[in-house]
């Protein structure tokens, strides 16, 4: 059996995306840091198909979690593409844990994947905003402005007048331009 966190080991704190879930004590791989918590939804049940909020946790076909009760601190971890943690499902006990899957350092944002299902509904129409895609959009950004740089320096070299440094002859005395000596 895993260890679990304390609820000492994470706090809710301000992230780039809003708020977050952070550790405040290092968290070892394998741990079961928090559980995802809230009424149980039977999507059997005409009326949960219209509740709209973003913090419903799907455990199989049948069965959902509705997380947004404040109680519920695992609602604020956040996206990431590339995750410290995981989601433990555990549809016949209805339960959701969620574990490190890596080593986790104090002041880390605790974060796990989503799934593609909500990040198609939510997170692509706006860009996903997790610290891996941020790098990735930095770096293209990056490589298009050297890219803009080395096309605009190419047009300048194209427009620039030739070199002043040429000789030129004058009377059969060669010059190298107004500061040059005459040479016979």
């Amino acid at each position: 059996m895993p260890a679990i966190a304390s609820s000492k080991s994470y706090r809710v704190g301000r992230s780039k995306t809003g708020l977050g879930l952070f550790a405040t004590m290092p968290i070892k791989k394998g741990t079961r840091i928090i559980r995802y918590f809230g009424p149980i939804l039977d999507s059997k049940i005409p009326a949960h198909d219209e509740i709209e909020n973003k913090y419903l946790f799907e455990l199989n076909g049948r069965w959902t979690i509705d997380g947004s009760v404040r109680k519920n601190l695992a609602r604020y971890i956040n996206h990431s593409c590339r995750p410290n943690a995981e989601s433990d499902v555990r549809p016949r006990e209805r339960k959701v844990f969620i574990r490190a899957i890596r080593n986790i350092e104090p002041g880390d944002e605790i974060n796990y994947d989503y799934g593609t299902d909500y990040f198609k509904a939510y997170l692509k129409p706006i860009g996903c905003k997790c610290e891996s895609c941020e790098k990735k959009r930095k770096k293209l950004r990056a490589e298009a402005r050297a890219e803009a740089a080395k096309v605009k320096a190419r047009a300048a070299k194209k427009v620039a007048p030739k070199s002043t440094a040429k000789k030129k002859k004058l009377n059969g005395k060669r010059f190298a331009g107004k500061a040059g000596r005459a040479k016979a």
